[in-house]
């Protein structure tokens, strides 16, 4: 469809039934809008938006509303992503970077992305299998008592209590702490476990003396650490209660979405996969892996320090959804809870 008016009639017609709840007519259109046409030539350029699948007529009545095929026109070809003004963005960093650890960053995430969209946000926790070791830390609570503190990029922080045998001197813990950090730093989880397990058996010493036994031990622990969450697929979900606003439509629509919030797995699919580089990705109707959510869409893009994506956040409902500012308020939050991780 290449007709520029009734791109900008298709375009009323999104706006004003998001906005209004109601199918909309041609006399409202050209009265809200200014479209510099007669409401006859409007009802002309509805009827060929409905002929060509864009808006259809729920019942009997005059007004049309958009259909899976028109809010995809809409989003591909019609929709700008608002840019946050100076005072949200002033908001959003107060807000998230008041968190105190990585748990408080996704529920202040999660809350937020409700609050802005007024829709149910869902917040990925970053992917550990995919994340590197930012520090470890060796400290020590009694002579044979230690305390092991493992930093990811992600944000995460695991600590582990280790008795050992023998009495440990500061020096041989700065000696050990030091090993470790230069062996792991940056380096990825999936790989750190043996670079661990070379510092408590280096190849030119086979037999195990009291320090390789030392290390040995903060090893294991260490790598359980890590292993503790390298599947864990965690979501925090927020902003249920805003699927009270689309009542109209509880047996197609939001039925289905709650049936879902409580299945995790389902929910990480429909979001998608994480993309990096502030990329919005938008998934419309059917458009979705599962037919029963079929009148619901999605808005999701990726999170993580840096340019990669470790995880995904975004918000769903509705396919009746304000597609430029859940775009903006996605990215938004995006972008700030990446600079957090990358800063953390």
């Amino acid at each position: 469809m290449q007709n520029e008016r009734r791109l900008s009639v298709l375009r009323a017609i999104v706006e004003d039934y998001v906005k209004t709840e109601e199918p909309v007519g041609s006399k409202a259109l050209v009265e809200r809008h200014g479209l510099g046409v007669s409401p006859a030539t409007v009802r002309n350029d509805m009827a060929a938006l409905e002929e060509e699948g864009y808006i259809t007529a729920p019942h009997t009545s005059a007004g049309r509303v958009p259909t899976d095929k028109g809010y995809r026109l809409f989003v591909d070809r019609l929709t700008t992503v608002k840019p946050m003004t100076a005072a949200e963005k002033r908001a959003i960093a107060g807000f998230l970077e008041g968190a105190v650890d990585l748990d408080d960053v996704v529920s202040r995430s999660t809350r937020l992305l409700s609050q802005l969209t007024r829709q149910v946000a869902v917040v990925q926790y970053p992917t550990l299998s995919r994340s590197t070791v930012r520090h470890v830390e060796l400290v020590a609570l009694a002579p044979t008592r230690l305390l092991l503190v493992l930093i990811l990029s992600t944000g995460r922080v695991e600590q582990r209590l280790l008795e050992v045998t023998e009495e440990v001197s500061e020096e041989t813990l700065a000696s050990l702490r030091t090993q470790i950090n230069t062996a792991v730093d940056g380096v990825v989880i999936a790989e750190a476990g043996e670079a661990l397990r070379s510092i408590a058996r280096p190849a030119d010493q086979p037999a195990a003396a009291p320090y390789d036994t030392l290390a040995a031990a903060v090893a294991e622990a260490l790598i359980e650490a890590m292993n503790d969450h390298r599947s864990d697929e965690r979501i925090s979900i927020g902003g249920t209660s805003n699927l009270a606003r689309f009542g109209d439509s509880f047996d197609t629509a939001v039925r289905p979405l709650l049936e879902a919030l409580e299945e995790h797995v389902v929910l990480l699919k429909l979001m998608g996969e994480a993309t990096a580089g502030g990329l919005v990705t938008v998934r419309i109707g059917a458009e979705g892996p599962y037919q029963e959510l079929a009148q619901t869409s999605v808005v999701a893009t990726g999170y993580g320090p840096g340019d990669e994506a470790l995880a995904t956040l975004g918000v769903v409902g509705p396919t009746r959804m304000d597609y430029p500012g859940s775009m903006a308020a996605v990215r938004a939050v995006a972008r700030y809870l990446s600079r957090i991780l990358d800063e953390a």
